[in-house]
């Protein structure tokens, strides 16, 4: 396979990656009863920590997903799974 095939596989990976993580921050945001547009109403302070709390909750699952991929693409490739 030439680099130019996997370019657009990447591409694609790396966009469903962003909006995963947008709807993973978003997610928290709504459990703790705000919105990104409403953290413009608090004070900067208690938005940025709201975000960085948000950010790192969407980092651990994206890593968990990431994790849990790999170990079902490995059972695969050493027949575990039937396709």
């Amino acid at each position: 396979m030439s680099t130019k095939e996997k370019a657009p596989q990447k591409e694609n990976t790396e966009e469903i990656h962003a909006l995963l993580e947008k709807c993973l921050i978003d997610g928290y945001l709504k459990k703790k009863g705000y919105t990104r547009e409403s953290l413009k109403s608090l004070p900067a302070d208690e938005a940025k920590m709201l975000m960085r709390e948000a950010s790192i909750y969407a980092s651990g699952k994206l890593s968990e997903i990431e994790i849990r991929a790999r170990v079902v693409k490995d059972f695969q490739e050493a027949g575990h799974f039937l396709e």
